[in-house]
């Protein structure tokens, strides 16, 4: 016990010159490309004017960018695929969805570091979760890793509020993070001395009534609740919305990133090369078409 006692002194200098994040695993930036919302489809939407066709020119475009930057991992923040509900068009056979996420799939992979999928709430449309998981070669639907100085948390939110799992649903839009998912991210959370970036589909900061009923994620106060507690959260990467937006609650960066999905009046695909600088503590933005660029601190 003396020889315990004795360390203390130097271990509370380090903490007080560190900060409440640990950044001496690296101290080069990270890079992450960031995708949401491309509605891969061979149907369009003339109800909503999505174009969901053109997916494999943006995807490609994506890449391309991608690989040239270069990035360290991508992430597709759900909607890769749309499932068969289209507004004012027919619905269509169900059984080609599969082959549509695989289509979708392959293209990414043209990208040769690592990928990380977001489950959306089209995913689940026509899909289970094991054939998404399958699809994609994702290790869960909500899991955890390290990017450098960086800790990464991928959320799934598409589960009712029992508690249960959202598969082969045709349509749906709220979701939540259950009892034992809210669980696993609080010990997820105090394991790391990181600072670290949330990954969810349905955005946690707003609270706008939906067609479905409620805020996008029905229990988003006690999951917000969860990423304060922690110390560690420095922001949220979010999609669903098709929008680029930015807040700030109790310290936290909540970012909405614009939908890759194309519309009538035709934009450049959208998407967000996003850097991370562990010196200098600032998360960048660097948008394409509907993306908008922003540097923030932390």
């Amino acid at each position: 016990m003396r020889k315990l006692a004795a360390i203390p002194v130097l271990l509370l200098t380090l903490l007080v010159i560190v900060g409440p994040f640990a950044t001496s695993d690296s101290a080069e930036v990270v890079r992450i490309g960031i995708v949401t919302d491309v509605h891969v489809h061979d149907t369009n939407s003339p109800n909503e004017h999505k174009v969901m066709t053109g997916y494999e020119a943006r995807l490609e475009a994506f890449v391309t960018a991608m690989v040239a930057w270069p990035a360290d991992a991508v992430v597709s923040l759900g909607d890769l695929v749309n499932g068969v509900f289209v507004m004012g068009a027919e619905l269509g056979d169900p059984a080609r969805i599969p082959a549509l996420l695989d289509r979708a799939v392959s293209l990414l992979r043209s990208f040769p570091g690592p990928i990380h999928y977001v489950l959306g709430n089209h995913d689940v449309y026509n899909l289970s979760k094991s054939q998404f998981l399958v699809g994609t070669a994702s290790p869960g639907t909500y899991y955890s890793f390290d990017l450098g100085a960086y800790h990464v948390v991928i959320l799934d939110a598409q589960f009712n509020k029992t508690g249960q799992d959202y598969e082969h649903v045709s349509w749906m839009v709220q979701g939540t993070i259950p009892a034992a998912e809210l669980e696993w991210l609080r010990a997820d959370l105090a394991a790391t001395r990181k600072p670290t970036v949330v990954c969810v589909h349905q955005p946690l900061d707003v609270s706008f009534a939906m067609l479905a009923g409620g805020p996008p994620i029905s229990n988003a106060p006690e999951v917000r609740a969860a990423l304060v507690a922690s110390g560690q959260v420095i922001a949220v990467f979010q999609g669903h919305t098709h929008d680029s937006t930015h807040t700030v609650m109790d310290g936290i960066h909540y970012i909405t990133f614009a939908g890759m999905v194309d519309h009538d009046v035709p934009t450049p695909p959208s998407w967000a090369a996003v850097t991370l600088d562990p010196v200098a503590r600032t998360i960048r933005i660097d948008g394409t078409s509907l993306q908008e660029s922003v540097e923030l601190t932390y």
